[in-house]
């Protein structure tokens, strides 16, 4: 893992937080009876056995990388938001805690891969609840197509590479999930063309498993070289084990509870996840007129940096327009529950202070009611 002073800068455009630090280099990935390396593997094992010895893994690619790997080389447009710092963790200008496992997709097409699966942690700056977490662990696949294969095939490049990707991608849906039923998706992604997401039909609701295309030829032609035809996906390792092993809440995977990790063993994708004591949640509310710096995911930040993972949720709960100065007023409930064991008043009111007063000195907003918070509910 990186040191500290690699990743937390002192350069302007650092919004990196020792919350966010800590996280690095932990590799739940690598956890044999872990969740997501149980799917991991599982994925890993389904490729190796349709075509083996044909797909290079990669699991411990550095996460700092530059914003050409990260933005540039995949297309993604000047002004696109996921450029902004609302968004994206910044190390310097020019360096970022990868968003996407995409960002080593040119990397190693330069160094000759033709057929590679990139496991790993990426970061994004997002909102609190049960299914988001700033630090979360994707899958990219890529596959390369000489002419020879689509000749072989008597069709065209992009229609072999759509149909070769549609299959495997079913095939892994069917792999994981069992005989279901599958649909495809028409999608944008600045790096493919056409762009498809994958649903799927499970526990009686539609799906969406993984967004996935036909590379953008020029990516191919710069990194590689001319004249060959790609596919590439991309998948979120939390959200088919959430939905596989019916983990509500994704704070779990993070957990060091035995009560959690307990339940799972490598190679056993039957485990439904068995829920431990549910601890009652404190609620707090929060008004204030917005700022200039205010966005609800530099709130987040603040606010997961006071409370860790004791932070269910952060929900806008009501808004509010004066009518003559024109300022707006949020509402915002923060959500405190701890999933191992029953909080303390007197330690979520001492984290809601600390909230309150770093809204007010980094945000710069301005609290309404100031003198005194509340317990909602």
């Amino acid at each position: 893992a990186p040191a500290r002073d690699d990743v937390i800068t002192p350069h302007p455009s650092n919004n990196v937080t020792d919350n966010i630090f800590s996280k690095i280099g932990v590799n739940l990935h690598h956890q044999q009876d872990h969740p997501l390396c149980i799917i991991k593997s599982a994925i890993w094992d389904y490729f190796e056995s349709k075509t083996p010895g044909k797909f290079r893994k990669f699991d411990d690619l550095y996460p700092i990388v530059s914003t050409s790997q990260n933005f540039d080389e995949l297309l993604i447009p000047q002004d696109h938001v996921s450029r902004s710092p609302n968004d994206t963790y910044y190390v310097t200008d020019e360096r970022v805690l990868r968003c996407h496992t995409s960002s080593h997709q040119a990397e190693l097409l330069r160094q000759g891969h033709s057929a590679f699966l990139v496991t790993g942690d990426v970061y994004r700056r997002d909102t609190i609840d049960a299914t988001h977490y700033p630090v979360f662990h994707q899958m990219e696949g890529v596959r390369v197509f000489e002419p020879a294969e689509w000749e072989a095939a008597g069709c065209t490049a992009a229609e072999l590479a759509e149909q070769e990707l549609k299959a495997e991608l079913e095939g892994l849906a069917r792999h994981l999930f069992g005989d279901v039923e599958c649909r495809w998706v028409d999608a944008y992604f600045p790096f493919t063309e056409p762009s498809f997401e994958l649903e799927i039909y499970y526990m009686g609701e539609w799906l969406e498993v993984l967004g996935c295309g036909v590379m953008q030829q020029s990516i191919l032609d710069d990194n590689l070289e001319r004249g060959k035809k790609a596919w590439a996906f991309g998948l979120g390792l939390e959200r088919l084990a959430m939905v596989l092993f019916s983990i509500p809440d994704i704070r779990l995977f993070w957990s060091g509870d035995e009560r959690f990790l307990n339940q799972f063993r490598a190679g056993d994708l039957s485990t439904k996840f068995a829920s431990f004591s549910k601890f009652p949640p404190c609620y707090k509310d929060m008004t204030f007129w917005l700022s200039e710096k205010f966005t609800e995911n530099n709130l987040c930040e603040l606010v997961r940096n006071a409370g860790g993972d004791i932070v269910e949720e952060v929900k806008l709960i009501d808004e509010f327009t004066h009518p003559k100065h024109g300022r707006t007023s949020n509402c915002f409930r923060i959500t405190y529950r701890s999933m191992e064991r029953s909080l303390t008043d007197e330690e979520v009111n001492a984290i809601q202070e600390d909230v309150r007063s770093m809204v007010v000195s980094e945000l710069e907003v301005e609290l309404r009611n100031p003198e005194f918070f509340r317990a909602a509910g």
